[in-house]
């Protein structure tokens, strides 16, 4: 990697709380973007004879096993976002997984992958946008071509577990390409290296 001497650093970070309020905020459009195709679908098939049977066999062993359930693969899956963007940003650095740092803030019950090296934006961006891929398109698609309803609520929260990473992904969508990102190693978000332009 380049020496960052000829470079010109500024930080860009978002707010965590902000990140989550947005995550939340993006629930709409996102739904719209996959439920409604679904119920197009699908939606016949979703009736009051459905939701009775559904209730009736809401027993408290099933819905203690059901809420285990769900709370395990909500575990599984925002352990699995951070695996993704490591392993994707770990294709570009020059120690692999060996400079990537997983952990948790605690303050904000936020798990986080931290690379320590600094990549090209466009690397930078694609291992931002991969967990929001394999976590929540993907699922969200499959989804609506086999009917699966939780396979949609899995798509439509992972996607919206994305939203940090949108954030950032949208400040960094005017820079060149080919400048660098280093991420930041407390905050979420990343320095940026543009190229100093010698006159």
């Amino acid at each position: 990697m380049e020496q960052l001497d000829s470079y010109q650093k500024e930080k860009l970070t978002i707010n965590l709380v902000w990140a989550n309020v947005f995550g939340i905020l993006i629930i709409i459009p996102i739904v719209l973007l996959y439920g409604l195709p679904y119920y197009l679908i699908w939606g016949s098939e979703i009736t009051r004879q459905s939701f009775k049977d559904t209730l009736l066999d809401a027993s408290p062993v099933n819905i203690g096993i059901g809420t285990l359930l769900f709370f395990l693969i909500l575990t599984a899956g925002m352990i699995l976002h951070e695996l993704i963007h490591g392993l994707t940003w770990a294709r570009y650095t020059e120690k692999g997984l060996k400079s990537m740092k997983f952990g948790i803030l605690w303050t904000m019950l936020t798990p986080y992958c931290h690379c320590k090296e600094p990549l090209k934006v466009r690397q930078y961006i694609l291992g931002a946008i991969t967990p929001a891929i394999f976590l929540g398109l993907i699922p969200a698609v499959i989804s609506i071509l086999i009917g699966s309803l939780g396979l949609l609520v899995f798509g439509i929260f992972f996607t919206m577990a994305a939203g940090g990473d949108f954030l950032i992904i949208n400040q960094l969508r005017k820079e060149k390409m080919d400048n660098l990102v280093q991420d930041h190693p407390s905050e979420a978000g990343c320095f940026v290296y543009r190229k100093i332009k010698i006159e």
